[in-house]
């Protein structure tokens, strides 16, 4: 699997992102500028980590989805290429189109850095084949601006399609109001495209993917992931 990993002024999570996918694929991924114009030749994937894209003024990941090598992302992507956004990541896909809905502030108006636990809504993904439908896993939320938001026709829509992806949980897997701290709408915490080849989600799985460190909680996403994309 070779995968690109964007940069755009004030990401910060790029080397923890090309940690965890070096990882399960044993290469290092292509680094990209957000000023770019072109893909990697053979990219397989493309991810948008996280951080605070140009200190996160007007609207988080705005004006990152304006960045030149945005436009070679939409036409990636329409042309069936997988692409995964991560806190700020998930924010520019929602601001690019990529993905419906939007990101506001959380309920509580300030800035959450802490674990969270999230329930796995369906396992026939590449993002999520390794894990079972129902499973809980822990990751770590880290923003101001998570709190998931889309009408209720859209949302409607995600569920009938069954495209959410992991909801807010407690470590028994129960959806409750107090296990969503950002106050996202209807504890959602991540969703995909209807190819299932476009995933944003706030959490950070690239934080557990090393038993010295964090834990290996998010391991089987990327590892999921490198072997869908091996194989496909």
């Amino acid at each position: 699997m070779q995968a690109a990993i964007v940069v755009f002024p004030g990401t910060n999570r790029e080397r923890d992102m090309a940690l965890a996918l070096q990882r399960v694929t044993g290469r290092k991924p292509a680094m990209l500028w957000h000023r770019d114009t072109e893909l990697p030749t053979g990219c397989d994937l493309v991810v948008l980590p996280g951080g605070f894209s140009y200190g996160d003024y007007l609207r988080c990941g705005a004006m990152a989805a304006q960045s030149p090598i945005m436009r070679a992302i939409r036409e990636f992507a329409a042309g069936g290429g997988h692409v995964l956004g991560v806190c700020n990541g998930f924010q520019m896909l929602v601001e690019a189109g990529l993905l419906p809905g939007a990101l506001l502030r959380n309920a509580s108006l300030r800035f959450l850095s802490m674990d969270c636990h999230l329930r796995v809504e369906r396992s026939d993904t590449p993002y999520t084949h390794q894990f079972q439908r129902g499973a809980v896993f822990r990751s770590t939320m880290a923003h101001g601006d998570g709190n998931y938001f889309a009408d209720e026709a859209t949302l409607d829509r995600l569920e009938g399609e069954n495209l959410v992806a992991l909801r807010y949980a407690t470590p028994a897997g129960e959806i409750t109001d107090a296990a969503n701290r950002n106050g996202s709408a209807r504890n959602i915490a991540g969703i995909l495209s209807p190819n299932l080849r476009v995933m944003g989600l706030m959490p950070h799985p690239e934080n557990q993917v090393d038993p010295l460190i964090d834990g290996t909680d998010g391991l089987p996403l990327f590892a999921g992931l490198a072997e869908a994309l091996a194989t496909a």
